[in-house]
């Protein structure tokens, strides 16, 4: 692929070419950049919490922000019982928060605009759901797709339509955060294209290209704000999903 077309920067590209038993497993930028994320967010949480202040610090009180804002979510989405899967969500929500902030850096990789991430990521949520629902729930788990108050004449409709509804949770969760993240890299890149050829076209190119470049300012500041969002209803979503394990209709 060209590397002047803003499909480029989606392209996963090896570094550490690795095949086994024909298998494809090689270290990819995709991959280093995920081991930036985990990094950067080891480190944040590390030294931020290094040596807790009274009155804390800028870094400390980001941190405990963090915390708060992710316990509070839970609580209001799944419970109090929900709380034990705080580890897990808080894990979720910075993987896909480092993800979407560090492709906002320059010649970074966007792990999270790429669709077997974001699809990997929401079926391990959603086969979690379905193991720890039948584990704690036995058979009443299935009772999800079936609203109580429902009149039996209206059961061959409403439960097909709640299993559909159930299996398209990993694709909508998937798709809704890859399809964000890609579509603004790609509108990011094709203005800033537009700068350069403007710029390539002498003294009064330099003129029109401020309008492309101001725009990309905009749409920088735009992104930064859909990449919290997007970390956060990802977060959201995958409380909702879990809570089916922690509480069912009787």
């Amino acid at each position: 692929m060209d590397e002047h077309s803003p499909l480029h920067q989606f392209v996963v590209t090896p570094i550490v070419p690795l095949h086994i038993g024909g298998v494809d497993v090689s270290f990819t930028n995709s991959s280093l950049w995920m081991v930036i994320g985990a990094v950067c967010s080891i480190l944040l949480l590390t030294l931020s919490m290094r040596k807790p202040q009274l009155v804390p610090t800028r870094s400390q009180v980001l941190v405990e922000s963090m915390y708060s804002f992710i316990a509070n979510m839970i609580k209001e989405n799944t419970g109090t019982a929900g709380m034990q899967y705080f580890p897990l969500i808080f894990t979720v929500f910075m993987m896909v928060l480092m993800g979407n902030l560090l492709g906002l850096v320059p010649y970074s990789f966007t792990y999270t605009s790429q669709l077997i991430v974001t699809v990997g990521l929401a079926l391990g949520i959603f086969s979690l759901v379905i193991v720890l629902g039948i584990v704690r729930h036995g058979t009443h788990f299935f009772s999800l797709f079936l609203p109580p108050g429902v009149p039996m004449w209206l059961w061959p409709l409403v439960i097909p339509l709640e299993i559909v509804s159930f299996l398209i949770r990993p694709i909508t969760l998937s798709v809704r955060l890859f399809a964000n993240m890609m579509a603004g890299h790609l509108m990011l890149k094709v203005f800033a294209g537009f700068s350069v050829a403007m710029i390539s076209m002498g003294a009064l190119g330099w003129l029109g290209a401020m309008f492309p470049m101001l725009f990309n300012t905009v749409l920088t500041g735009f992104e930064l704000m859909i990449a919290l969002i997007h970390a956060y209803v990802f977060s959201v979503l995958c409380c909702l999903y879990l809570k089916d394990t922690v509480e069912l209709a009787h």
